[in-house]
C-alpha cells in the first residue's frame, strides 16, 4: 500500500543492507554502541541514507537544489521523491566543496511529539515537551495543501527562515487510518536568499523560543509554563496563562 516515492526508497534501502553490508557491520563495529537495538536502529540509518544517496545522488541534487532555490516541491517531481525524504537530503549537502544550505529539520505529530530533529547552527530544539505555541508550524495541520513561510526569531536575537508542511503516510486502510506529520526546514536568514521561500516573506519576525520552559521572554500571552528555576507571580488584572508573569530565579 506503499505510494510509489515510499516503495522506492524501501527498495534501494533493502539494496543498502544487501551490498554495502560488510561496510555498514565494520561502522556499526567501530562506534561500540551499548545494546542490539541501538546496533538495529544505526543499521537502519546508514541503510536509510545509501538510500538517499541512491535515489538524490550527491552532486546532481546539490546543483537541482541550488537552481530550483531549494523549492522541496520542485525536487521532489524532479527526483520522484516524497517531500520528507527531500527534506532529509537537503540537511545531508555538507562537503566543503559542495556545501548546501545549513537547514535544520523537525517532524512532529498532531499531538505536538517531536520524532525527528536534526539541527544545523544555533537552533535549539527542546529534547523534552512541545514547541513554541507562536511557531506556524503547529498551524500546518490546517493547512495540508500548501507549505506555511515564516521568519521567527529567538531570545538571543538570531532570525531565521521557516517552511512547514503536513505529510501524510499513505496506505491507511479503514481500521488503521494514514499516519499525518509535520515536517518543518529552516535556516538562518543570511542564507534565506538562497531559498525560494524568502519570496514569500512579509512583515516582522515571529519572537518564539525553544518551548515555556526554556523561554525567558516576559509576558508573552501564550506562555504555558514559567521557565525552569523561575517564579511565576499572579497578575490578576490579565486574563488566562497572561496572568503569569516571570519571576527572578527561584
Amino acid at each position: 500500500m506503499l505510494p510509489d516515492a515510499s516503495r522506492r526508497f524501501q527498495v534501494a534501502s533493502r539494496l543498502g543492507l544487501l551490498e554495502e553490508r560488510a561496510q555498514i557491520d565494520t561502522l556499526v563495529s567501530e562506534a561500540a554502541l551499548p545494546n542490539r537495538d541501538a546496533e538495529r536502529l544505526m543499521r537502519t540509518t546508514l541503510a536509510s541514507y545509501f538510500a538517499a544517496a541512491l535515489l538524490m545522488p550527491y552532486t546532481d541534487f546539490f546543483k537541482a537544489a541550488e537552481d530550483l532555490r531549494y523549492d522541496i516541491d520542485a525536487l521532489c517531481h524532479r527526483f520522484g521523491t516524497s517531500a520528507e525524504q527531500v527534506a532529509h537530503r537537503l540537511t545531508t549537502l555538507r562537503r566543503p566543496e559542495a556545501r548546501g544550505v545549513p537547514l535544520f529539520f523537525v517532524r512532529l505529530d498532531i499531538a505536538g511529539n517531536l520524532s525527528k530533529r536534526f539541527s544545523q547552527g544555533k537552533f535549539i530544539f527542546p529534547r523534552f515537551g512541545g514547541l513554541c505555541p507562536r511557531w506556524a508550524i503547529h498551524e500546518a495541520f490546517a493547512s495540508p495543501d500548501r507549505p506555511l513561510v515564516q521568519s521567527v526569531q529567538m531570545p538571543d536575537g538570531a532570525t531565521y527562515l521557516t517552511v512547514a508542511r503536513r505529510v501524510t503516510r499513505a496506505g491507511g486502510t479503514l481500521n488503521s487510518p494514514a499516519q499525518s506529520f509535520v515536517i518543518g526546514l529552516g535556516c538562518d536568514m543570511a542564507h534565506a536568499s538562497r531559498r525560494v521561500y524568502s519570496d514569500w516573506l512579509s512583515g516582522d519576525p515571529m519572537p518564539i523560543g525553544p518551548n515555556c520552559y526554556l523561554c525567558d521572554r516576559d509576558a508573552c500571552p501564550q506562555r504555558a509554563h514559567p521557565p525552569l528555576g523561575r517564579d511565576a507571580t499572579h497578575d490578576d488584572r490579565a486574563r488566562g496563562l497572561g496572568q503569569f508573569a516571570i519571576g527572578k530565579e527561584g
